[in-house]
């Protein structure tokens, strides 16, 4: 990749994924947030999504030392803070990148059971560069893969299909000045083992960075955000934290070049505490020559909406969630988390069936 911003892409890489941050995925659709907003029976409008970004990202007390970069909606990176502000303004200051999602959603592979690909490339480019004259610096297009062994998905095809498009989002974002983030990720639903999920995620991750190679992606200046390797959502034998950190790191170790600046993981699902345990369980583990780090929507936000619940009285007891639940992950990245109480929302499974972003 001979992109002029090749050194500036290398820069916000490594400082999205510098020691202890990771990414506040913040990036949901409207359908998505409104979603969310029903649990707390909040009306899902521009006004109310808006106070709820303004709480993530007015988020101060050192919140920067923790989360290296923020994705956005593509409405929520034109919108202000109630004092008026840019919201990318207000991130800017504290130093923390601006993301944004460029994917538009999945569509049917046909002749496959039920199999997508991800729509967006038309007029990629163009909206790239209109992101960066945003403040934007890294961007997010998300493949859906799904396990069902039975049916053998992920089909040949499908696998294929999501590489390929994955790889030319990623050289079309180079190109403009945005750090790709590639995202394959292989749904939880299903009944497959561990050890099952570390051989589909292995065959994807494969053919994902033969596909990146092709298009002579500059993987220094690129970040993957892969699911971790667990068991199914209906299989009884649920893997330990530790059987999941020794699978996830084997399967990068055989697939995933050294040259890669950092790994930033779903949660997919999982309950808040399971996805900081995850995370600290490969963190401890030898031979990692990427930062292993976190890109969480749903395992960073649950509990602080559910403490903010739509109500301007309860936006600093959200924030003070916020805060705890990114220092946690922090130190999962580092490995050197020891565990905290369980409470009722950071303990609360937050899997979704056939899960749409």
């Amino acid at each position: 990749m001979n992109s002029k911003y090749a050194d500036e892409l290398i820069a916000t890489a490594k400082a999205i994924v510098a020691p202890g941050k990771g990414i506040l995925a913040a990036d949901e659709s409207t359908n998505t947030i409104g979603a969310r907003f029903k649990k707390i029976n909040l009306e899902n409008n521009e006004e109310n999504r808006r106070a709820y970004r303004e709480l993530l990202i007015g988020t101060g007390n050192g919140v920067n030392e923790f989360i290296g970069g923020i994705i956005l909606y593509e409405e929520t990176l034109y919108q202000k803070m109630a004092d008026g502000r840019l919201f990318t303004d207000v991130l800017k200051e504290q130093k923390i990148h601006i993301g944004i999602k460029v994917d538009k959603g999945v569509v049917p592979i046909p002749g496959t059971d039920g199999e997508t690909s991800t729509q967006g490339l038309d007029g990629l480019a163009e909206r790239c560069k209109k992101y960066y004259e945003a403040g934007a610096r890294f961007a997010k297009w998300r493949a859906v893969l799904k396990i069902d062994l039975a049916k053998n998905c992920p089909s040949q095809l499908s696998i294929t299909e999501n590489a390929h498009t994955l790889a030319r989002y990623a050289a079309i974002c180079q190109e403009n000045g945005l750090v790709p983030i590639v995202e394959p990720e292989i749904l939880m639903d299903g009944n497959h083992t561990v050890e099952q999920s570390a051989e589909v995620t292995e065959k994807v991750l494969a053919a994902v960075f033969k596909a990146l190679n092709d298009h002579h992606i500059l993987l220094e200046g690129a970040l993957l955000k892969p699911n971790m390797v667990v068991n199914g959502t209906d299989c009884p034998n649920k893997a330990t934290s530790e059987q999941i950190g020794k699978f996830t790191v084997r399967t990068l170790q055989r697939t995933v070049p050294p040259a890669l600046t950092g790994v930033v993981f779903l949660s997919g699902g999982q309950t808040e505490i399971e996805a900081t345990a995850n995370l600290n369980a490969m963190n401890v583990l030898p031979n990692r020559p990427w930062a292993l780090s976190f890109s969480y929507g749903r395992a960073l936000q649950a509990s602080v909406i559910s403490t903010w619940k739509g109500d301007a009285a309860n936006v600093d007891a959200a924030r003070k969630v916020y805060l705890h639940r990114a220092k946690c992950n922090s130190l999962a990245q580092l490995g050197k988390y020891t565990g905290e109480e369980s409470t009722g929302s950071a303990s609360e499974s937050l899997y979704v069936k056939d899960y749409k972003y």
